[in-house]
């Protein structure tokens, strides 16, 4: 790192975590790993809990293995999720995952307070049962007495952000994503929150990226994009804005960056989303469940004696016969940890469609129901909001899975990009460079990756074929 101006970018995902440094010369951008480390959520009495204290654990260990004279730090992670402090700044209670059933059936208990509808045009959010409006639902609800004991609401990478740096503010993309945020108002849903009986005094001062958050170990703490999706998109290489964005991960986030929100009838009715990016924009995407089904089926398998590499399963999908199988990856019998090989063959036995029963046909299906999944929602996208596009970029750890950049070509029929694998990290600093003035804008930022940035291009291909799957897939899908 010597000669460059570096920063250390923490990015925490649903399945790990990296500490990586990023490092700016005047003309490129450079990083290294510095500190990987799985994230393992744990099972207590029926709850499932982020091990918070843990992650902390590695972040700081990362943290404090990173190469001297770092110039500041910043962390993300994936929405919704938050922590409850005290009078004190304690933590009140591990954080809750967002996979936990305790907002089932909290969607109507919400829309019989508030109507669903008005919901969505004070938010602008798709819904979701595990958005944060919906965590803290359940504890109303449930008479919980941690709302009680609450001084001090804080999302999940602020949490982090307030034991580096003692500051108790929440940062605008990640405040977005709750369904607790009002763009129209540029605050938090207070008028919501009350109707629901959520304590609205703990919901501190809403900052932009960019913002300084103290210090740990004499190092400045800046909040980045701090919802990784938000990152991930900063560090699209493109000098164009006729494209859309695919952060593929454990979700697959596609979407388009707009000026303004889009909140209408017609997105109502499309469950979109209008979340929050850098510099005041707004991500007009759709939330499909992505690579989180493989992750399942790895794990199932793993529990039979068998444990298949990512490069197994794209091989093995690569034999196998093509548009099969077909499934809606959203349909909720995929949303909760479990018996995935079992949902799936069961999905396709309640459409008619013959059952997975090899390694191959399982991955074939996963693979081609999410590049058809993406054709849709990125129709929809493009009907909504007037924009053309000619190309997806495709950015994250998703992008790797060659197999899959081509199909989402295919299922398209447009150009897919594929890269950087690394996205939300290179985001994450270069938001942190903007604030220290090494970097002008994301603009700049962008034309900088483009010339230094490897990607990888994928032209669509068969394209007719996926046509006819999309015409089989249409029917099967369970949710807009």
């Amino acid at each position: 790192m010597m000669g460059e101006k570096h920063v250390i970018a923490v990015d925490l995902g649903a399945e790990s975590g990296r500490v990586m440094a990023v490092g700016f010369d005047g003309e490129s951008l450079h990083q290294s790993e510095v500190h990987r480390f799985p994230n393992i959520p744990a099972c207590i009495h029926d709850t499932l809990y982020w091990d918070v204290i843990r992650l902390w654990n590695e972040i700081t260990s990362g943290i404090n293995s990173a190469p001297p004279g770092a110039a500041s730090i910043g962390l993300d992670t994936w929405g919704v999720d938050f922590a409850l402090l005290d009078r004190d700044g304690r933590l009140l209670a591990n954080p809750v995952h967002y996979r936990d059933s305790r907002t089932d059936g909290m969607l109507e208990w919400v829309f019989e307070r508030v109507p669903r509808r008005t919901v969505f045009e004070r938010t602008g959010i798709q819904f979701m049962a595990l958005n944060t409006l919906y965590q803290l639902a359940s504890l109303v609800h449930r008479h919980s007495p941690l709302l009680e004991c609450a001084t001090t609401f804080l999302t999940f990478p602020d949490l982090f952000h307030y034991w580096l740096g003692g500051n108790k503010t929440c940062e605008f993309t990640h405040v977005t994503t709750s369904q607790c945020y009002n763009p129209r108002t540029h605050t938090w849903d207070f008028d919501t929150l009350e109707a629901l009986g959520v304590p609205t005094h703990i919901f501190p001062e809403i900052v932009p990226p960019g913002t300084r958050k103290g210090t740990y170990n004499g190092i400045p703490v800046i909040a980045p994009t701090s919802h990784d999706t938000a990152s991930a998109v900063v560090a699209v290489p493109s000098t164009t804005q006729n494209y859309a964005y695919l952060s593929s991960g454990t979700w697959s986030l596609l979407g388009l960056e707009l000026t303004e929100p889009v909140i209408n009838d017609a997105s109502y009715a499309a469950n979109v989303t209008n979340e929050g990016g850098a510099e005041g924009t707004y991500r007009f995407l759709k939330n499909v469940v992505g690579l989180w089904i493989v992750q399942q089926c790895r794990a199932n398998w793993r529990e039979q004696g068998a444990d298949y590499s990512y490069d197994d399963l794209t091989a093995a999908a690569v034999e196998a016969e093509p548009y099969r199988s077909l499934i809606d990856p959203d349909d909720p019998m995929f949303v909760a940890p479990g018996d995935m090989l079992t949902r799936i063959q069961d999905f396709c036995r309640q459409t008619d469609q013959p059952m997975p029963e090899t390694v191959g046909q399982f991955a074939r299906a996963i693979y081609e129901s999410l590049a058809l999944k993406y054709r849709h929602a990125l129709d929809n996208l493009l009907r909504l909001s007037g924009r053309t596009v000619d190309r997806l970029h495709v950015i994250g750890g998703g992008a790797r899975n060659a197999l899959l950049c081509q199909m989402t070509a295919d299922s398209l029929g447009r150009t897919v990009i594929a890269g950087p694998y690394e996205a939300t990290a290179l985001g994450n600093a270069i938001v942190q460079l903007i604030a220290l003035g090494e970097i002008e804008n994301v603009a700049q930022a962008r034309a900088i990756l483009s010339q230094s940035i490897e990607t990888v291009t994928f032209e669509p291909k068969h394209t007719e074929a996926w046509e006819d799957a999309y015409r089989r897939f249409r029917p099967i899908i369970t949710t807009d």
